[in-house]
Order: C-alpha cells, then structure tokens, then sequence
C-alpha cells in the first residue's frame, strides 16, 4: 500500500519540471488576475482629451474642428515691423533647425516681395525651383500667390512683409490649411490680429 502513493510521487517528481506548471495551475486559481484588466482601464483614460485641448485654444471656430482636429496648428506670432518680417522668419527658421527640426519640415511663406532665396532659385527657372520643393530635403520659400501649389508641412512660417489686408487674410487662410503642426506668423501684431480674427 505505501508503495502506491510512492509510485504517483515518482510520478509527481518525474513530471518535476511540469511540478513548476503545477504551481502556475494554482496561480490561475488567483484569477482575481483582472488586475491587468484594469491596467487597460486605465489606458483608455491615459489619452485624455490633453491633445483635444491643445487645439482648443486654436480651433476658436467649430468648422475648423470638423475638418479635423489634427490639422489645426499651434499659432506663434513674432513681432515684426513689414520692413524686419523677413528677417524675423530667417531667425525664426535658425532656431527651428538649431532645436532638431528638419530643414525638409519647414515652408516659409512670403505675403509682400518674395524671400531672396526664392527670387535667386526662379531665376534658373520654375522647373528647377519646384524640383527642390518636391525633393523636400531642405527649407522651402515660396511667395504666397503659389501658395495652393505646396503641401503640407510640419511648420509653416508666414513673413507678412507687405501685400494687403486681403493678401495677408488669404495666405493666413492658405498657412493653416498647410501647417501640420505649427504656424509661425512674422510680422505686425495688430494687423495679424485682426486678420486672423477676419480668417476665423
């Protein structure tokens, strides 16, 4: 009699490493396991509306929020008189790239004269000049009568360096709309004020 349950005892030990899955068998016992399940509770709450509300302050109209949230950059202003727009969007482009962004993510769009750099690059004609736009590998100025022909960029920079009232709404309107993440207007404050409240 003593020799049977020795025998399921050999058994037991020869199953030995299997005796370390016997004692996970009692660990399913303690299914109150739903300790993970509420991990993923709360992973749901982790992706509060934080981003929703970094938008928010943007989107001040509905339209804009029903085109998609993710579209709606983050507005910067720069003080800057018409005269010193241009080098305000040449310093603010520096710091971009000294801060890691690349020069690929970054349109400058010009609402008076063109940038130089622009001007200088069209004069070996347009087909050259767009080459380097769609090769995306380097900053990008253009003049913002082309601004329907560019994409989307990570950042927009816009020097309002001259043009109308008109022409600073229309470009404001055309940035955003261009601006993946962020829209950096250089120029004069009220002026931009009150377009960006008429582009609204």
């Amino acid at each position: 009699m003593p020799l049977i349950p020795e025998e399921p005892q050999i058994h037991e030990s020869a199953q030995g490493p299997r005796a370390t899955s016997a004692p996970s068998r009692p660990a399913p016992t303690p299914r109150p396991v739903p300790g993970p399940r509420s991990m993923a509770s709360p992973r749901p709450a982790a992706p509060s509306p934080a981003p929703p509300q970094r938008t928010n302050p943007s989107p001040g109209q509905p339209p804009a929020s029903v085109a998609g949230i993710r579209t709606q950059p983050q507005i910067q202003l720069i003080p800057a008189p018409v005269d010193g727009a241009l080098d305000a969007a040449d310093e603010t482009v520096d710091l971009l790239l000294d801060t890691g962004r690349a020069p690929g993510e970054v349109l400058v769009l010009t609402v008076g004269e063109p940038h130089p750099w622009a001007a200088h690059e069209l004069s070996f004609g347009e087909t050259a000049y767009w080459a380097q736009y769609e090769a995306a590998d380097d900053v990008f100025y253009a003049d913002a009568a082309v601004a329907d022909r560019v994409l989307t960029r990570p950042v927009v920079i816009v020097a309002v360096n001259g043009g109308t009232e008109h022409d600073t709404a229309r470009t404001l309107a055309a940035a955003r709309a261009k601006a993946g993440a962020l829209l950096i207007v250089c120029g004069d404050p009220q002026r931009i004020n009150t377009v960006l409240g008429a582009a609204v």
